[in-house]
């Protein structure tokens, strides 16, 4: 995508839902975005209904590009974050402007975020989870090998589809390790969405079902950034679920 293309498209995508602070946020950042990164999107989502986006996590520039990546394709996505980010000045209000989910983790609290995250799936809302509730902790940044079950959960009690999506290229932009991105010279960022993964057959939500639900969705997220990369995992490192 070229710069004035990406430039472009802030104007183009949906508005109406965003809330002020969370618009805010977004028109002061895509430009930002577009002048930093060679930005590479392929994949579709649905356009309307609910639906739950499941993504790998590399940087803290992932929800930006995640969010640019569905709102091209005309979905506002509503994120499940910590719920300390909500104490700070500036990030709380648009989180909270924006239709976000705080997770009190560690807290008899945190199943709010599950109800919250179910009730917004029934709302049509599109709902992003990044399982690994962290960045990737391979070297190789393949997607790590214990992750959360909180969005295979939402989807085996809403039956709502969930769509894998994977970033590349947001941990050379900007690394783990820093407090600013790269700029220059301007970074390749690809994000590519796969189709709905199949768990039609799943019908409980007990544990075993959870964890073979969270299994294939990280399956799936795996085999697509697996394609995007050019290259396999390596053999035994396919992720499994955990609570």
């Amino acid at each position: 995508m070229g710069l004035w293309h990406a430039l472009a498209l802030m104007f183009r995508v949906p508005r109406r839902g965003r809330g002020f602070w969370y618009s805010f946020a977004i028109d002061l950042i895509w430009p930002l975005l577009a002048l930093s990164a060679r930005l590479r999107f392929r994949g579709t989502l649905p356009r309307t209904g609910p639906v739950l986006l499941a993504s790998n996590h590399l940087s803290y520039a992932d929800p930006v590009t995640v969010t640019a990546y569905a709102l091209t394709r005309g979905r506002i996505p509503r994120y499940l974050a910590r719920a300390d980010l909500w104490q700070m000045p500036v990030v709380g209000r648009v989180l909270d402007g924006g239709g976000h989910i705080p997770v009190e983790r560690g807290t008899v609290r945190a199943r709010d975020a599950y109800r919250n995250a179910v009730d917004a799936a029934r709302r049509g809302e599109c709902v992003i989870f990044f399982p690994e509730a962290g960045f990737s902790d391979n070297a190789d940044n393949w997607p790590s090998e214990r992750v959360k079950n909180g969005v295979a959960r939402v989807a085996l009690e809403t039956g709502v589809p969930v769509v894998p999506v994977v970033n590349w290229g947001t941990h050379d932009l900007l690394p783990s390790t820093a407090w600013f991105p790269r700029l220059l010279p301007r970074r390749t960022v690809d994000i590519v969405a796969g189709e709905p993964v199949d768990l039609s057959d799943l019908t409980s939500v007990d544990r075993e079902t959870l964890d073979e639900a969270t299994k294939r969705i990280m399956h799936a997220i795996t085999e697509l950034l697996a394609d995007l990369r050019g290259e396999q995992p390596p053999g035994d490192s396919r992720p499994s679920g955990a609570a």
